[in-house]
């Protein structure tokens, strides 16, 4: 089981989703794996910090946490109808569903057999009785799983490898228009029974980001610029789904103005592409000193708040 999330981020059980969020930015960036390529631990840190957030982000999850309804990670502290053939594996819950997997002790009867041994093996006067119960045997229950898909994978459709309760890996092809809550059937995987296997039921769950944010089939993303790059324009280096591009910031670019990159969101349900939304965010740096010494004799005479009528 995972550790409590409030503990994992660092704040308190009275956390607002600012604090919530500016904690999960702070440890992210500090242990993204692309900063700790030579250390493992930070990774699985990272892991755990994003599982974390992804539980306390979503109102309804935090609220099931705090009563006490789900565990730290989401799952029923006391879930019905569970399976006593589930295990977990690599992130996934698996719990029998369903009523087609119990032995009832009278599914293979032939009610034509009982009426004809109470009524002195007469079958005439039965009008079919033995038909009456010729309906296919029933299938096992099907098995319910949770997917946690990195934001990536999912904006990229990158296959995704489960463990099924039978101890059996398959490569899972993500749909497109995949998010929250996409359900996944695979016919035959579920518990075996008289007519054949279940289904498995895989419950599709994206796991949020440190930077980029997902908007209906789009992805956005803030762009720390330099005043310099703001000012004189320039090419920068943005991160997209698909990697690195490189991005022209327009000389007078001010804080707030949105880029577009075609093409660089998640997959739509017709095979398309969503885009990226770049919204630039111009920097000061750190040491003032040199850039207020150059600005002494220097004053802006314009009012960049007049639109707002002040």
């Amino acid at each position: 089981m995972a550790a409590d999330p409030y503990t994992t981020l660092g704040v308190a059980r009275s956390a607002s989703e600012k604090d919530i969020k500016s904690a999960y930015r702070k440890l992210a960036k500090e242990l993204h794996p692309d900063h700790n390529k030579d250390n493992p631990k930070a990774s699985e840190r990272f892991s755990q910090v994003t599982q974390a957030y992804d539980l306390l982000s979503d109102k309804e999850k935090r609220a099931q946490f705090d009563r006490g309804e789900i565990d730290a990670d989401g799952n029923p502290t006391m879930p019905f109808g569970m399976g006593g053939g589930g295990r977990n594996s690599g992130g996934f819950r698996a719990g029998s569903q369903g009523f087609g997997g119990h032995d009832t002790g009278f599914a293979q009867e032939d009610l034509g057999d009982i009426f004809e041994g109470l009524f002195g093996g007469g079958r005439a006067g039965m009008g079919g009785a033995r038909n009456f119960n010729r309906r296919p045997p029933p299938k096992g229950a099907n098995v319910q799983y949770r997917l946690k898909v990195p934001f990536v994978d999912a904006a990229t459709l990158s296959p995704q490898r489960i463990t099924l309760s039978d101890g059996k890996t398959i490569d899972l092809k993500l749909p497109a228009g995949v998010e929250n809550g996409t359900q996944m059937r695979l016919s035959g995987k579920g518990e075996p029974g008289p007519g054949g296997a279940g289904d498995a039921l895989v419950t599709i769950e994206v796991q949020s980001h440190a930077f980029f944010e997902r908007d209906g089939d789009h992805v956005r993303l803030d762009l720390p610029i330099t005043l310099n790059e703001a000012i004189h324009g320039a090419k920068v280096k943005v991160p997209t789904v698909d990697g690195a591009v490189m991005l022209t910031v327009a000389a007078g670019s001010d804080s707030g103005k949105v880029l577009r990159l075609r093409g660089k969101g998640f997959s739509k349900k017709n095979g398309e592409r969503g885009d990226q939304f770049v919204r630039l965010e111009i920097h000061l740096p750190d040491d003032l000193a040199t850039l207020t010494e150059k600005l002494a004799d220097w004053q802006d005479s314009g009012n960049p708040r007049s639109a707002l009528g002040v």
